[in-house]
């Protein structure tokens, strides 16, 4: 069961109106790395969490992140005020108008004429939310490390609209939500290390001889070693003989049973190409005038 308190998590002050950067802040709301792809992750993870010390933390971070869903809605809809009044009372020239709308090359116009200067569940480029940026997969081990991601990530384009911006209460509360990521960041990795053993993640051991194995697979100029293929850490390989063809030739094969196998070789023989034989093709019938197309097919290796 959920409440709603009318007072926000924290205060808004918009100093101006700006349609542009209400669009940008967008991001924050209907974007891959927004405050709805966040709750609805950590929710259904919580949901299906039998933790119950992770679903309680699950819960309470998903609501927040309602609740920043919230301000940050908030704060698109007070940037878009001016221009919502004058777009609905028509109060302008139709050049002049269209031109505050869409700012410095920004898509706001779009956001105004379609949604009314509202909070959209759409990105900054207006492309819909869409449950496609969960991508929980019901391993806490794997879960949690996505979520420290998806903070991280949330946290970078915060700094980014904080940069963007000089309107001293919009810069507060975006610095505020970029720091609950932080926090939020911190949470998932204590819960993740409260895991022992958490990695590899799920349960199913790895092949020993290759677990350990750095593949060199883009030699040249530039290739670093450190301790992410360092001796120490790996058995390093550069040589392709002993990462490739693993496990036999390197071929492909299936066992079908034999009525199975004769429809193949019958459909095989139905569609192969012959190599020996050169035929004409349309762009060659469509040559300019003055060449010479062939009018019959010819053998490939008749001089």
């Amino acid at each position: 069961m959920f409440t709603h308190n009318k007072r926000l998590q924290y205060t808004v002050r918009v100093s101006e109106p700006n349609p542009a950067l209400a669009n940008l802040l967008l991001e924050q709301f209907g974007g891959p790395q927004g405050e709805l792809a966040a709750a609805m992750r950590y929710f259904t993870q919580a949901l299906a969490d039998d933790d119950p010390g992770r679903k309680d933390m699950l819960l309470d971070i998903a609501t927040e992140e309602l609740s920043h869903l919230e301000v940050i809605g908030s704060l698109v809809g007070m940037l878009n005020k001016g221009a919502k009044g004058r777009l609905a009372e028509g109060v302008e020239e139709e050049g002049e108008l269209f031109r505050s709308l869409q700012g410095a090359g920004n898509d706001s116009h779009l956001t105004q004429v379609l949604y009314g200067g509202g909070p959209a569940l759409i990105n900054s480029g207006g492309q819909l939310w869409n449950a496609g940026y969960i991508d929980s997969i019901g391993e806490p081990t794997a879960d949690l490390r996505s979520n420290i991601a998806a903070e991280a990530r949330a946290k970078i384009v915060y700094e980014r609209l904080i940069n963007v911006t000089a309107d001293p209460g919009v810069k507060e509360a975006l610095t505020f939500l970029m720091t609950r990521e932080m926090a939020h960041q911190k949470s998932f990795e204590k819960a993740l290390y409260s895991i022992e053993p958490n990695f590899p993640p799920g349960k199913v051991a790895g092949m020993p001889e290759f677990q350990e194995m750095y593949v060199n697979t883009s030699q040249g100029e530039g290739d670093m070693r450190g301790p992410w293929n360092s001796d120490a850490n790996f058995k390093y390989v550069s040589d392709p003989a002993e990462f490739s063809s693993i496990g036999g030739d390197g071929g492909a094969e299936v066992l079908l049973p034999e009525a199975e196998q004769t429809m193949l070789a019958a459909m095989a023989m139905r569609v192969t190409s012959r190599p020996d034989v050169d035929p004409i093709t349309g762009i060659e019938l469509g040559k300019a005038p003055g060449t010479m197309p062939r009018t019959t097919a010819r053998p490939a290796n008749e001089e």
